[in-house]
């Protein structure tokens, strides 16, 4: 039994090298950026008017200037060219480039239109209504990091950056291979002792969410021949990952029935808990993850191994919360607790775990938006203590 920092090494360094793919704008929404995406220009680019009116300069208008001659028009697209002198104004759009020496936007309802001039009907004292060059983004600034998976506004950003194509990561595919005589399909007329079979849904959730995409091959029975035909339908898939079949029963046939089909086994089981059962193998260029049967332990191990195998981040990215109670002393075993965090009035991230921790619950994990990770041999955990939380969910309301 290996320890779960040494289990992720191995992954590590047996994952794959994602190709990058170069694709239309409108086709990268959902996948991973494969390189910074760096700002081919400066928005705006030039000063631009905020608002429909007439740009002036304050201190013509601190003067005592009230009543200035219309020299021009600015507006987006079509600029104004020549050059405004003292006691002018230029009529400018929304959007419209503010002309040189102007310092103000006077907004069409404060002035009175008389022919060839204006006259100010409010008092106009401060700078307004002018959006600065460069007030959104410059010219090689990096507006979305490498690894990002791209959204509708990241599309609208790069967009706006002059970015026709994008360079984004392959997707990889991955075989799910559920496992049990007991288990049906959601929506089954059940009999004594059958199961919902859940797990192979909510990892193909899970899944889409980090980018891969999912052939579902069904449900395994309990012996090997079955597992060996659903293992040879399989042709186009990176990485096969089945779920259950891998304890110590005399109905675990799953890695026998892998070995069979030419897998090397490189570790079986894991210092950890929920998800001892979890294994790793490979074939040529093909890698098997074998998931415990039980909801929590698999979806546990999803996170914590099938993510680091799929996803291209190193390690876990863990953060420090302060426990609202007491942790009893850990085992040998690497365990990881459901919890609710969230940020208190003073802003510091607190959290407790979910009172049910048992391997087979799924509702805790419905209410839980991290884990708490409790390392090998932790000695007892304090009210106030600081801990690690692994974040299940992604976005700004992950804490509220």
């Amino acid at each position: 039994m290996i320890s779960v920092s040494k289990a992720l090494s191995i992954l590590i360094k047996n994952r794959f090298e994602l190709d990058v793919r170069t694709v239309e704008l409108k086709k990268a929404v959902g996948n991973i950026l494969a390189e910074d995406l760096i700002s081919k220009i400066t928005l705006p680019p030039f000063p631009v008017s905020a608002m429909d009116g007439y740009a002036v300069r304050v201190s013509d208008i601190k003067n005592g200037s009230l009543k200035l001659k219309v020299k021009g028009v600015s507006a987006a697209g079509n600029p104004f060219k020549g050059v405004m002198n003292a006691n002018e104004t230029i009529r400018i759009y929304t959007g419209g480039i503010v002309p040189k020496d102007a310092d103000h936007i006077v907004i069409q309802e404060n002035v009175i239109k008389e022919k060839n001039q204006i006259i100010i009907s409010e008092n106009e004292v401060y700078p307004r209504h002018i959006r600065k060059k460069g007030i959104d983004f410059t010219q090689g600034e990096i507006l979305i990091k490498k690894g990002t998976r791209l959204d509708a506004m990241h599309i609208g950003l790069a967009a706006a950056a002059n970015f026709k194509y994008l360079k984004i990561y392959r997707k990889l595919t991955i075989a799910l291979i559920s496992n049990g005589d007991e288990l049906k399909e959601p929506g089954s007329t059940l009999s004594s002792g059958d199961i919902i079979n859940s797990n192979s849904h909510c990892l193909s959730a899970l899944l889409n969410k980090w980018n891969a995409d999912i052939i579902d091959v069904g449900i395994a029975k309990d012996n090997v021949a079955d597992i060996i035909s659903k293992i040879k339908s399989i042709n186009n898939a990176d990485i096969i990952v089945p779920i259950g079949g891998a304890s110590v029963g005399d109905l675990d046939f799953m890695r026998i029935a892998f070995e069979k089909c030419g897998f090397l086994s490189i570790f079986e089981k894991v210092a950890v808990r929920p998800g001892k059962p979890v294994w790793f193998g490979k074939m040529d260029k093909k890698l098997v993850l074998g998931l415990p049967g039980n909801p929590a332990s698999a979806i546990v191990c999803a996170h914590i191994f099938l993510k680091t195998l799929i996803v291209q981040e190193n390690h876990p990215s863990y953060l420090k919360a302060k426990l609202n109670t007491s942790i009893s002393p850990n085992s040998q075993r690497e365990t990881f607790l459901r919890g609710i965090a969230k940020f208190n009035d003073a802003g510091q991230l607190e959290v407790s775990p979910m009172p049910k921790q048992d391997s087979s619950l799924l509702v805790p994990f419905v209410n839980s938006n991290v884990l708490i990770r409790l390392k090998p041999n932790e000695a007892k955990k304090e009210k106030n203590d600081l801990i690690d939380v692994l974040p299940l969910k992604t976005g700004p309301s992950l804490f509220k």
